[in-house]
């Protein structure tokens, strides 16, 4: 390894300069360390093995470091515990099941963890492969839009690392911009997932960390049954999270929003986005009106209706901006290759919009969802039978359009009154007898 003297920053051995910095490496070994008066490992060997050479973030749950492996003789980031944190049984817990869960998976598109080890000064450091790049959430600071190929790739590279930890029954629940990590290449990004912290693990076995009623996530991007703190979510949580992600990152706003975290989640229970393509008339890129049908599907309140796997969210994703094939061919097809071919449709796919300002869009599964449809007035998805080509993965399959509950027609004021009014006695006959009992 290679070591700038300026800012203490590590480099492979092929590197030359420092790009911030602009001075000439020398080897790491010959670079000592400045000292920094406010936190005292700069410079110290933590676990035995690695010497901390400079601070990269802080975060709640701690602060992470560059460092030297003194055996291996690469560079790693270090994760240690802050003080309280590391006290806390449960924190601790969630912090040791992030290495055993990021180390198992052992994907090309998750982060690398390759050691758990307490710390000579009574905390906790959890060692992982240096990333170059940066976190979305900054990308989206000073863009604050991106393009479509930039996020079509982005999510059919995270779909392939969320589609493997979904096989074996492990839910991410807190994707969010700030752990997603884009490293930068000639092709395009290459997508790290991070923070698997907050996984539930639905396997029969696991230990349980979360207290019935407990939600874990960031508000802005928690599915509905996340919100209420609901045991029985499953991987269609993590396929919402995902939607909200997208939808921020081509309107260049969350789709839920609010003055504080209850706000939001009652947002996220009560209402409805505002179409993407309509969010997005002023962004850098124009939204095609197919996208929202897609977001629509994969925003359903409940998650028996929503589109079933991240991997099928990707797979629309591409369709609606006018590809061929699926996320396996997306993850790996270059950036600049892809957005050749989605400017190649682009035009035929704006000219579809005819009345996607539509603001309100009916409950999920009450007023039915053709009538849903009808008020976004979007082009269909792809039509029964399709499928992708190469057909490597598992593709979208089109919800049965004319899906009403049996006993509610979509098109009787009446009796959608009535439903409403019987909705509403309920609702306050529920209030009235948790007072009663409480």
């Amino acid at each position: 390894m290679k070591a700038c003297a300026a800012c203490s920053r590590l480099y492979p051995d092929d590197a030359g300069f420092c790009p911030v910095d602009g001075n000439a490496l020398v080897s790491a070994t010959q670079v000592p360390v400045a000292t920094a008066g406010d936190d005292a490992r700069i410079g110290q060997l933590m676990c035995q093995r690695y010497q901390v050479r400079r601070v990269v973030a802080d975060g709640g749950m701690g602060r992470v470091y560059e460092a030297l492996d003194m055996v291996d003789r690469t560079n790693l980031a270090l994760k240690i515990l802050h003080p309280d944190v590391a006290r806390d049984e449960v924190a601790l817990e969630r912090f040791r099941r992030e290495f055993e869960v990021s180390q198992s998976l052992a994907h090309p598109h998750v982060v690398r963890v390759v050691d758990f080890q307490p710390t000579h000064d009574g905390s906790y450091a959890l060692v992982m492969e240096f990333l170059y790049g940066e976190e979305l959430r900054s990308m989206l600071k000073r863009e604050r839009t991106l393009s479509p190929a930039r996020v079509v790739r982005m999510v059919s590279q995270a779909a392939l690392a969320l589609d493997a930890a979904h096989a074996r029954k492990l839910v991410h629940r807190d994707l969010k911009p700030d752990n997603i990590f884009l490293c930068q290449t000639r092709d395009g990004d290459n997508v790290k997932i991070l923070d698997f912290g907050s996984v539930k693990d639905k396997a029969e076995s696991a230990k349980k960390l979360t207290v019935m009623g407990t939600t874990i996530g960031s508000p802005f991007y928690m599915a509905p049954e996340q919100a209420q703190g609901l045991d029985t979510l499953d991987q269609r949580a993590d396929v919402w999270s995902l939607a909200a992600i997208v939808y921020e990152c081509i309107t260049g706003q969350v789709p839920f929003s609010g003055n504080n975290g209850p706000a939001i989640l009652l947002e996220i229970l009560t209402k409805e986005p505002r179409p993407a393509s309509n969010a997005a008339r002023d962004a850098k890129y124009p939204v095609p009106p197919g996208v929202d049908r897609v977001l629509f599907h994969a925003f359903k309140k409940m998650a028996a209706l929503r589109i079933a796997s991240v991997g099928a969210l990707a797979d629309a994703l591409g369709l609606a901006y006018g590809l061929t094939g699926d996320h396996h061919a997306w993850a790996v097809t270059t950036e600049t290759e892809l957005g050749a071919q989605i400017d190649a449709r682009l035009p035929e796919l704006m000219k579809a919009d005819g009345g996607a300002t539509a603001m309100d869009v009916a409950a999920d599964g009450f007023f039915g969802e053709s009538a849903a449809l009808d008020a976004l007035d979007v082009p269909a998805p792809p039509a029964a039978g399709w499928q992708p080509a190469p057909a490597t993965g598992p593709h979208w399959a089109p919800p049965d359009e004319d899906l009403v509950p049996v006993g509610v027609p979509t098109n009787n004021s009446v009796l959608i009154l009535v439903a409403v009014l019987v909705g509403g006695f309920f609702l306050i006959a529920g209030v009235l007898l948790v007072v009663f009992v409480f």
